[in-house]
């Protein structure tokens, strides 16, 4: 079983920066696609930005030009670079990691507040 250990939320003024990070435990990260998603009061959880295990990636259109998602197998890590943050982005942002046989898990979520 996979745990996922988000970090690096926090309060920030818009058009500041932030940057998440998700460690794994286990060994299956390298094969595994990651994905960032977050959740704002009232509103379904959405895909932020996604990152297969050979490194491509995709955005949400809103976030686009803005974010970076990223990863380092070696340290079984997973980044999300967040630049000029608007007040629209605050959420809570969750870490997902995906396999090919639909082994799935979450971290516990990390609070992003940007405010105007």
């Amino acid at each position: 079983q996979v745990q996922l250990v988000e970090s690096g939320g926090g309060l920030v003024q818009a058009g500041g920066s932030l940057r998440l990070s998700c460690a794994a435990s286990g060994s299956i990260f390298s094969i595994s696609t990651m994905g960032w998603y977050r959740q704002a009061p009232g509103k379904q959880r959405e895909l932020v930005a996604g990152i297969r295990s050979g490194g491509s990636t995709n955005y949400a259109d809103s976030v686009k030009g803005r974010f970076t998602i990223s990863r380092d197998n070696a340290k079984k890590t997973l980044y999300l670079e967040m630049n000029s943050l608007k007040p629209e982005d605050t959420a809570v942002y969750y870490c997902n990691l995906r396999t090919s046989y639909n082994y799935q898990s979450w971290g516990q979520g990390t609070q992003v507040t940007v405010s105007s």
